[in-house]
């Protein structure tokens, strides 16, 4: 349990140690199996969750170093530069460098103000924020993995983390597909794992999205296309919105088929 009780810390620890456990079962061919992000493996998930674990850890101690960083990577050949001097680790050496850049991470924030901005590649955010987006990150790159291998992954209710940062980022979704900011609220109400009842917003709002809180999150991190997710989006925005939503930071992704993973 870490010293700083931030409940975030906690369940991205828990989060981290989920993926550990199923990584640490794979065969050697399986660090090579294509996954459902065109043109990334396995072992590509693995080192992109490497890299910017390493580079969040560095913003909440070390910014100096973060922005030096950032720096360098946007006159090489940005992140798929340095993606690509990582490919050469065996995948020994790969799950060994994933795990000590999460556990730097984790060590990092035991001891930092987590209410403190934290500089990023976009605006910054509070250290809570880093973990939370975070640990978004792991279970996101964990579900490409599982798709990939076919793995059957155990829910928890750490999602609520993940869907809160999806709530969040509706006016981010519009803006990164070049819509208006909707005027309309929405109330989300989302069941969790558990069997809690998790809610966002205004009940008496006229739009809203209701469902499992599994498929509310594989849609805004676009693991799913919105039409497999058993979601209910009722009026504007929300029509609009759960098909374009985007938990991530960047451009809108590519996200999946209908039917899919089916």
């Amino acid at each position: 349990m870490p010293s700083n009780t931030d409940h975030v810390l906690t369940d991205l620890i828990a989060e981290v140690a989920a993926l550990d456990a199923h990584l640490s079962g794979m065969s050697e061919s399986d660090w090579s199996v294509s996954t459902p992000a065109p043109g990334w493996d396995v072992a590509d998930q693995v080192i992109h969750l490497g890299l910017i674990d390493r580079r969040a850890m560095w913003s909440m101690v070390d910014p100096e170093r973060f922005v030096s960083d950032m720096a360098s990577m946007m006159t090489s050949g940005g992140l798929d530069a340095i993606q690509n001097a990582e490919r050469e680790k065996s995948p020994q050496e790969l799950i060994e460098w994933w795990r000590e850049g999460a556990a730097d991470l984790a060590q990092a924030a035991q001891s930092t103000d987590l209410s403190a901005r934290c500089k990023w590649y976009g605006p910054s955010m509070s250290g809570t924020s880093m973990l939370t987006a975070r640990l978004m990150e792991t279970w996101a790159h964990g579900q490409d993995i599982a798709d990939a291998l076919k793995w059957t992954r155990a829910s928890t209710d750490r999602l609520k983390h993940i869907a809160h940062i999806g709530v969040r980022a509706m006016p981010f979704a519009f803006a990164s597909n070049k819509l208006p900011t909707p005027e309309g609220n929405v109330f989300v109400s989302l069941t969790s794992p558990s069997g809690e009842t998790w809610t966002w917003g205004d009940e008496s709002a006229e739009s809203s999205v209701t469902g499992p809180a599994l498929g509310f999150c594989l849609a805004v991190t676009q693991r799913r296309h919105i039409d497999d997710c058993g979601l209910t989006t009722v009026g504007e925005p929300a029509s609009t919105w759960m098909p374009i939503a985007q938990s991530f930071a960047g451009p809108p992704g590519v996200g999946r088929v209908a039917g899919q993973f089916s």
